[in-house]
């Protein structure tokens, strides 16, 4: 494994451009002046939206009123999501030193009511050396935030290594990957609501994943930079509703 594994992702025809385009739309949202007093009022609305942008695009069309209302609380899916949402400030420290077991944690709070007790937690057999290796790659990159995070997406959803709830777990770690690399230290970027809205790109380009060429990686992770600059933006709006009372 060379020094940085991820390096060479910069190279790839599209994705230096997605970086700076982040960078350029998380600083934007960040300069938000809503944020000096209620940036903890737009991260707990960005999770609420993430929690049920996740939901949805785990194939569970719900309304976002519906989630706001409580009124879903027998639903599995959307619970499961709002579980790892709820989780992912007090996971930030295990993901940094132990992303095994977050993934375990992130897992068993998505998939319970969907699993049997003995089975949360367990990753799907045959993905432990692509997880081992994910594991060790994010030990050694010092790539931008947001291709680590595609990495982290990419891989634990094209594995499908956390069923049920593999999606869910998948963009929990996004969140998680984004705070633990300072790109977005507050988890106020709704980046599930911008694969959502992106959604007509969003099989294809996964599937452009698995294939594990260059080509098929790097259209990857410019749909993961596009969705990220999209959640920004999604953020954004929440700041100003804020501001509007």
């Amino acid at each position: 494994m060379p020094a940085d594994p991820l390096a060479p992702l910069l190279d790839l025809p599209g994705v230096a451009d997605g970086v700076t385009r982040t960078r350029a739309a998380v600083d934007a949202l960040l300069a938000n002046r809503t944020l000096r007093r209620r940036s903890a009022d737009v991260s707990a609305e960005s999770s609420l939206r993430g929690a049920w942008a996740s939901a949805w695009l785990a194939g569970d069309d719900v309304a976002l009123d519906d989630v706001r209302s409580g009124a879903l609380a027998d639903d599995p899916v959307v619970q499961g999501a709002l579980r790892a949402q709820s989780e992912i400030g007090a996971l930030a420290d295990t993901w940094t030193r132990a992303p095994r077991q977050a993934l375990a944690r992130l897992h068993a709070l998505a998939a319970t009511d969907r699993l049997p007790v003995d089975d949360l937690g367990r990753p799907r057999p045959g993905t432990a050396e692509r997880l081992d290796t994910l594991t060790l790659v994010l030990a050694t990159t010092k790539a931008p935030a947001v291709i680590v995070a595609g990495i982290v997406h990419g891989e634990l959803l094209g594995l499908d290594a956390f069923p049920p709830a593999s999606g869910i777990v998948a963009r929990a770690a996004v969140r998680l990957t984004l705070v633990e690399r300072g790109l977005d230290p507050k988890s106020l970027v709704v980046v599930e609501a911008g694969h959502r809205e992106l959604r007509s790109s969003y099989d294809e380009a996964l599937a452009g994943y698995r294939t594990e060429t260059p080509e098929g990686i790097g259209r990857w992770l410019v749909h993961c930079a596009d969705a990220l600059v999209a959640g920004a933006q999604e953020a954004t709006a929440i700041c100003e509703a804020i501001a509007r009372g």
